[in-house]
């Protein structure tokens, strides 16, 4: 399955779900290049749903690290939330969730970031 994404920019907050395969740092040029315009605009606090991300491997956490920081640098955070159970184990095997702030749900992810 392609690898796909979706950005609903909510005032200084984002929604960025992301669906399919992310096995290739090429497939998620474009979704850096719209994060780093998302944050040079202000909008720096991003809940990631991962929810219909089906399959990443290490191309797929370099681009989640590339988007944390992003958003931190713009003084922001990204809060990762719906993930299936073999993403979920997989960022708890390379420690990510020490790193990223993980939740189970979309409202507690909105909540997490605040105002």
């Amino acid at each position: 399955m392609v690898f796909e994404f979706t950005i609903d920019q909510q005032g200084n907050k984002a929604i960025i779900a992301l669906s399919g395969n992310l096995v290739d740092k090429s497939q998620a040029n474009e979704l850096i290049e719209k994060a780093g315009e998302l944050a040079a605009s202000g909008c720096n606090k991003w809940a990631i749903d991962l929810e219909t991300l089906i399959y990443m491997n290490s191309s797929g956490l370099n681009t989640l690290i590339q988007l944390l920081t992003k958003a931190r640098v713009g003084g922001g955070e990204a809060v990762l939330f719906n993930m299936n159970k073999k993403i979920n184990e997989l960022i708890l095997i390379t420690k990510l969730h020490t790193l990223f702030k993980v939740v189970a749900s979309k409202k507690e992810a909105m909540d997490t970031l605040g105002d």
